[in-house]
């Protein structure tokens, strides 16, 4: 479970409750048949209000994942093909998964970095830079280009903690499939303050391509992450 207070972000905050208990559903943290604590224990668990709290469990209820038993209380009932908005999402905290947040650092629409693998079909594109968070704690610095073709503009007002959410909700784009290559290079000299290494650190470094659902690639990205608190995870089905 949680072990600390969610941060404020973009997503309702019930979104962001019923979006950690998928995470934890597919990672095996909380097994098929789990009984949830009570709500108002588990609210105070969480710091949020029982209100709240049984607007996650309505919207998990809805995905068949969560089960009310008159009675008795809530029980998960996981399922393989559990739908979450950071589904792709491959870094977890080293104690184990972790509330996805993120600050916006920059948004630019510019000539497409030549460093990046191809894709799309524009010369152009749009270069998101953020500072991403797990349960509050910073976790990695990314650089997200999405292809000119797909928006002529994006502000930093426009975006959602999940990016994936943003192109699906406002640009009619569903992500289909990426692909993953890890490394190592030396951090950004654009990283923040905030992040707890130096310009120039050698990191761990995820190169993502992603297709759309018709099978043309959309975008391409970098992600630099903190090995001292995260950890990239794939979990094969």
């Amino acid at each position: 479970m949680l072990k600390t207070k969610p941060n404020p972000g973009a997503l309702p905050l019930y979104q962001q409750i019923s979006e950690l208990l998928i995470r934890d559903i597919a990672a095996g943290r909380l097994p098929d048949g789990t009984r949830l604590p009570p709500e108002r224990e588990m609210a105070a668990e969480l710091g949020i209000a029982v209100g709240t709290l049984r607007q996650a469990l309505k919207a998990l209820a809805e995905k068949g994942l969560v089960e009310s038993i008159q009675g008795s209380g809530n029980y998960i009932r996981a399922r393989p093909d559990a739908a979450s908005v950071y589904a792709l999402l491959r870094i977890e905290l080293l104690t184990g998964g972790g509330l996805p947040t993120a600050r916006v650092l920059s948004v630019d629409r510019l000539p497409k970095d030549p460093s990046l693998p191809p894709f799309g079909s524009s010369a152009e594109g749009h270069r998101i830079r953020r500072l991403r968070y797990l349960s509050g704690i910073v976790a990695a610095v990314e650089e997200i280009w999405l292809d000119g073709d797909e928006a002529a503009t994006i502000t930093p007002q426009d975006l959602s903690d999940s990016l994936y959410l943003y192109y699906r909700e406002t640009l009619g784009l569903r992500i289909g499939r990426a692909e993953d290559r890890v490394g190592q290079a030396p951090l950004p000299a654009w990283s923040p303050p905030d992040f707890p290494h130096a310009p120039g650190t050698p990191l761990p470094r995820i190169t993502r391509i992603t297709w759309a659902q018709d099978g043309h690639s959309v975008e391409a990205s970098f992600t630099w992450y903190d090995p001292e608190k995260v950890a990239y995870v794939a979990r094969l089905k």
